[in-house]
């Protein structure tokens, strides 16, 4: 379980200004019913955190639920053409298109976060129980696909 303070520090570390409160848990979304069900009982999440300049993803231990200090992608926004936001049942799948790549990438929705995966590697004890991914989900999705319509 990591603070979003915690992946502010570890973001600052790696040389990026992070915008606060405009960070999400994520992964690679499946391309088809198949990769769906595998992905499933895969735990690989990262935290999707929008900097000053880019976007990056920090990658979570799926033993420990901690965050691991490294990056693993970094995208400018300079080259992000565009960013779609669609729903896919529980989830919302973000694709984002670059010249040359298309990165798709998936998120729990807000709605059942505190009972779903993304609740558990994002809830932290603050005088009270807070779940960061629901409070900026909102947000940060705004954020990303308004990145595409700046050019």
């Amino acid at each position: 379980m990591a603070r979003d303070e915690k992946i502010w520090e570890y973001t600052r570390q790696a040389g990026y200004d992070p915008l606060e409160d405009r960070c999400i848990i994520v992964k690679y979304a499946p391309e088809n019913l198949s990769e769906k069900i595998t992905a499933f009982f895969n735990w690989e999440f990262y935290a999707l955190q929008l900097c000053e300049h880019e976007v990056i993803l920090l990658p979570f231990d799926p033993m420990w639920t901690s965050l691991r200090k490294d990056v693993s992608l970094i995208l400018p926004y300079g080259n992000i053409q565009s960013v779609e936001l669609k729903d896919d049942m529980l989830n919302t799948v973000i694709v984002i298109r670059t010249g040359e790549d298309e990165i798709r990438l998936t998120t729990q929705q807000k709605e059942l976060s505190d009972l779903r995966i993304s609740g558990l590697y994002a809830t932290q004890y603050a005088g009270g129980f807070k779940n960061w991914h629901k409070e900026n989900l909102d947000g940060t999705l705004k954020a990303l696909s308004e990145l595409g319509e700046k050019k």
